[in-house]
């Protein structure tokens, strides 16, 4: 039996949240987004100051820490675990996008009051790096082209024309709503594909 006493009452609801979508409960996961989406998404935006950037990086939060919330101890608030889980991938992102933000160290509060610090290093590509770099992306182009039509054309116009959302709704004739889920759904077979070619990359 898990020990709340330490917990806040959000904290708390939080908990059985979590307990229910880990039973396979979607509403759970629709409630643990609804509770965080907002707060999760600004402070993405204070870090890459773009909305796009700050939108994939919400929803890419959301869906690693659903898929790891079995790992999830209830030895301190959910909304802490999430919120380092998201401040994390965006470090990675900022990283590999070298985007040099200034304001790194001077942390974030959750809504636990805990102050999470990041730390992300701005550097330009040296020669060999930039040789790699381009064999990554003649191999991430490889990868996209194995995806179904409709998320291919969807990578391609979001990662590599870097079209917005907005734009390619437009371009497509797509609800903003279906670009988004899509995207986030090729973004998972993407995933799932890199990992079967790591060591080729």
């Amino acid at each position: 039996m898990v020990n709340k006493d330490h917990l806040s009452d959000k904290a708390k609801k939080d908990l059985t949240l979590v307990q229910a979508a880990i039973d396979g409960d979607q509403i759970a996961y629709a409630k643990l987004m609804d509770r965080y989406r907002e707060s999760i998404y600004f402070m993405m935006l204070k870090m890459v100051k773009n909305t796009d950037d700050a939108d994939d990086l919400t929803i890419e939060a959301f869906g690693k820490a659903f898929n790891r919330l079995k790992q999830y101890s209830p030895s301190y608030a959910f909304s802490t675990w999430l919120f380092k889980i998201a401040s994390n991938n965006c470090i990675d992102f900022i990283r590999k996008k070298r985007i040099h933000v200034t304001s790194m160290d001077t942390g974030r509060k959750t809504d636990n009051g805990e102050t999470v610090f990041f730390d992300a290093k701005s550097n330009t590509r040296d020669p060999e790096e930039t040789v790699v770099h381009k064999q990554k992306v003649l191999m991430m182009r490889k990868v996209v082209s194995q995806l179904k039509p409709r998320y291919r054309i969807l990578v391609e116009k979001r990662y590599f024309e870097e079209l917005t959302y907005e734009e390619i709704s437009e371009e497509l004739d797509l609800p903003l709503g279906t670009v988004k889920a899509q995207l986030f759904r090729a973004r998972d077979f993407l995933a799932n594909m890199m990992e079967n070619t790591k060591d080729s990359i």
